[in-house]
């Protein structure tokens, strides 16, 4: 077993804990022990597609941390809470509800290269400890700025909970407003955003851009790196596929994670010296990162350079 299985990780339920729901559907369907790992943490609050990555696909896992994520969410405006979310105690209110036409006109200031402060209640390190640690402690948390880019922020269709839903599931948006000029309470949003971008500062900047304060009600990954919802399946649907012993139907193969990236077929030589770490000579490719392949085996991610391959990651099958 070695690919990735993408989960539509349900609410409140932790990262690590999906991680043990895919850990033990191997050992129901007597797969044997085998490294699991994820490909980028959700809250337990936030749903949707989570990247798990089983055996010599957890090599990969690093760069699936770093690819670009997709969400929807919605914003409540008029409380803000500490944790920029429904779990958090109220810090502020507002009376001010804006209408959908000067959400529209502040969007356009959030896309891009823009810079955003974490919220405190963050697992950013902060003298070695985390942030949400010390702020559950009192302490006051100072975290420094970081940039992001927002690739597009947009108002969600009326459509769009229903079309996100997985197939076991229930409405999980409120659709967006048929007037531009009603006040909202809330609102439904659309984001494709780089690594390290938190949509809870996004929320809260967004409302007091506004002129009034806000957190978000609902976050939901519809995509992580090259994986998508369509991919995604249900723990329900994880133990009925553990339990048939048939987990390979889901499987998706270590090559999945890196789509955006050419092959670079090799001969049995070619294999046996990246196998054993050796650099090759005379690959006409471009300079770049390559999956090679032996026939339809994955030997090595390789960066070449000047006509020169070397390994990155080599993957032991």
């Amino acid at each position: 077993m070695h690919g990735w299985i993408i989960l539509d990780k349900p609410l409140g339920l932790g990262s690590t804990q999906a991680v043990s729901a895919v850990k033990r559907a191997l050992r129901q369907g007597g797969y044997g022990k085998a490294k699991v790992g994820h490909g980028g943490t959700l809250d337990p609050l936030a749903t949707g597609v989570l990247p798990v990555a089983i055996g010599e696909a957890t090599k990969l896992a690093g760069r699936m941390l770093d690819s670009d994520k997709v969400y929807e969410f919605t914003c409540r405006f008029g409380v803000e809470t500490d944790t920029l979310d429904l779990e958090g105690k109220i810090v502020a209110e507002g009376d001010v509800r804006p209408t959908l036409s000067e959400v529209e006109a502040v969007l356009p200031r959030f896309t891009g290269a823009i810079d955003q402060v974490p919220p405190a209640y963050s697992s950013l390190k902060v003298e070695g400890k985390r942030a949400y640690d010390l702020a559950r402690a009192g302490e006051e948390v100072v975290l420094a700025t970081r940039a992001v880019t927002v690739y597009n922020l947009d108002v969600a269709p009326a459509e769009a909970g229903a079309a996100a839903l997985p197939g076991d599931g229930g409405a999980i948006n409120s659709p967006a407003p048929a007037s531009a000029g009603a006040t909202l309470e809330e609102i439904t949003l659309t984001i494709h955003v780089s690594k390290g971008t938190y949509i809870r500062s996004l929320a809260r900047d967004i409302a007091h851009a506004l002129g009034t304060v806000g957190h978000v009600t609902m976050l939901r990954r519809t995509k992580a790196g090259p994986f998508d919802l369509r991919q995604a399946i249900s723990l329900d649907k994880l133990d009925e596929l553990a339990k048939a012993r048939s987990l390979e139907q889901r499987l998706l193969p270590l090559r999945a994670g890196l789509d955006d990236i050419p092959a670079l077929a090799l001969d049995p030589d070619q294999a046996g010296a990246l196998r054993q770490g050796r650099v090759l000579a005379g690959i006409a490719k471009d300079d770049g990162l390559y999956f090679a392949i032996l026939g339809e085996t994955p030997v090595a991610l390789v960066e070449v350079s000047s006509g020169e391959a070397r390994v990155v990651r080599g993957f032991n099958l």
